[in-house]
């Protein structure tokens, strides 16, 4: 990567998306209360179980928040360890560098401890990558540590320079692409991208980011594939600020309807789900211990969507095969 200089160009689309978060981002920086720490709390856990699903584990939230707690849970050592070391990392970069590799390799380390082989040090083999129905060789290992090098000194020249928001995104796509560690590459990149965003905001350290891309993994994917064949990372950026907007749309969010107003179903529907996780109507079925979709829709999905308690992830194709429903957030002043 010698002279780096990343392949991309500001659109009109980048522009006016950086110029919409930076508005958005103001006005949440006037109420968003980051002492509160049981609320922060939730949110890590919520973001744990998001990127988590990202990578097949199907732990569901109360499941993680007993192993964050210390609590038994009947799932293997390494999964109790997957969780417990992304919660220690979600601490750790509360104060990480941003500019500094040797922090970046440290919070690799902590993300795979008793996990990876090679945790907290750059990879020393080959690496093939599965990414979107479609394979690629990541660039051979023995020029990783001067690639990466580069890349952290081409951020530190341009801090002050580019928006922290396409900054962020570059170097997230840019770990994708290089696979500088064995595993873990991936969980790394987003949480780089977040500790970067909250050096600007520190509400973005609590941003449910992680959520809103696991309820768009596929498009996430899609994103690195064609910007892998069309060699330039414009439409990577473009794709993460959209994302970033959403979940910055999802802090503001406020149910059009008090709960107290509700039907008994919609509250019961409201009781079993758990926020920001997206849900199934088959799923929600086993939940509320129903048996008619018929009934389903009629009693607790469609008010429940009238009065704006839950959401479509799909609301365009309300009959889409993908469909699932996620439960409205709510932060207030």
């Amino acid at each position: 990567m010698g002279n780096y200089n990343p392949p991309y160009e500001i659109t009109d689309k980048i522009v006016m998306l950086v110029a919409s978060i930076a508005e958005k981002s103001g006005r949440i920086m006037e109420y968003y209360k980051v002492g509160m720490s049981g609320t922060n709390r939730e949110r890590r856990i919520r973001a744990i179980h998001a990127s988590l699903r990202m990578e097949g584990n199907q732990l569901s939230v109360p499941e993680i928040k007993e192993i964050v707690e210390g609590r038994p849970v009947s799932v293997s050592e390494r999964v109790i360890r997957e969780v417990q070391n992304m919660y220690a990392v979600y601490e750790y970069m509360q104060e990480v560098e941003t500019y500094s590799i040797a922090d970046f390799k440290k919070a690799h380390g902590i993300l795979t401890k008793d996990i990876a082989s090679e945790s907290g040090e750059f990879r020393q083999t080959e690496k093939g990558v599965f990414n979107h129905n479609q394979f690629f060789m990541a660039p051979p290992a023995r020029f990783i540590e001067g690639q990466m090098q580069e890349l952290f000194a081409w951020m530190e020249s341009q801090r002050g320079k580019i928006h922290p928001l396409i900054l962020s995104s570059i170097f997230h796509y840019e770990v994708l692409f290089l696979h500088p560690f064995t595993d873990g590459n991936s969980r790394l990149a987003q949480l780089w991208q977040t500790a970067i965003l909250a050096k600007w905001r520190p509400f973005f350290s609590y941003l449910p980011l992680e959520t809103q891309m696991e309820r768009v993994q596929g498009g996430y994917y899609e994103a690195i594939s064609i910007c892998q064949m069309e060699r330039t990372i414009t439409g990577f950026i473009e794709f993460m600020l959209e994302q970033i907007e959403i979940a910055l749309d999802e802090i503001k969010k406020e149910p059009k309807e008090p709960v107290e107003s509700l039907s008994k179903y919609v509250k019961k529907l409201l009781e079993a789900m758990e926020e920001d996780i997206p849900y199934t109507a088959n799923e929600i079925l086993e939940l509320l211990h129903l048996k008619s979709k018929d009934a389903l829709r009629k009693n607790y999905l469609n008010p429940a969507l009238e009065s704006g308690q839950i959401q479509m992830t799909i609301p365009n194709a309300p009959k889409s095969k993908n469909q699932r429903y996620v439960k409205s957030s709510c932060e207030k002043k």
